[in-house]
């Protein structure tokens, strides 16, 4: 089911990354250096194991997963959060919480392209990537 997500992709666009750190908790240094960053997302399936490897100049990270399973993850700016991803819709959404709070990460398939929207609170930042 998750197929259509395989394969690299370049960031090609990005909406409101700023404000969305911002309220996330990110740091001024951090959110500027994330902010110019242009990562590829390499997303690969074997067996019931789905990993996800982003690749930028500002930090390589990747999280390896089984749908409905929540694990442990530390985020690009090094929160220590609870994760949970599932399929719903076509859609793979993540459930981050730590200390309290909670931000969802939902990437689909739109017109070939991924659209991944973040949403913490009231702010969503939209991130889009073609395939490489």
């Amino acid at each position: 089911m998750c197929d259509a997500f395989v394969g690299t992709w370049k960031l090609v666009s990005s909406e409101n990354f700023d404000d969305y750190m911002k309220e996330v908790g990110v740091g001024f240094a951090t959110r500027k250096v994330a902010g110019m960053a242009k990562p590829n997302m390499i997303i690969s399936v074997e067996g019931d194991l789905i990993s996800i490897r982003s690749e930028s100049t500002f930090k390589n990270t990747e999280i390896s997963f089984k749908l409905g399973v929540e694990f442990d993850e530390i985020t690009p700016d090094d929160r220590k959060v609870k994760s949970l991803i599932t399929f719903d819709g076509g859609a793979m959404i993540q459930i981050q919480r730590w200390l309290g709070k909670q931000t969802t990460i939902k990437r689909r398939i739109v017109d070939g392209r991924m659209v991944v929207e973040c949403t913490m609170n009231n702010v969503v930042s939209t991130r889009t990537y073609e395939r490489v």
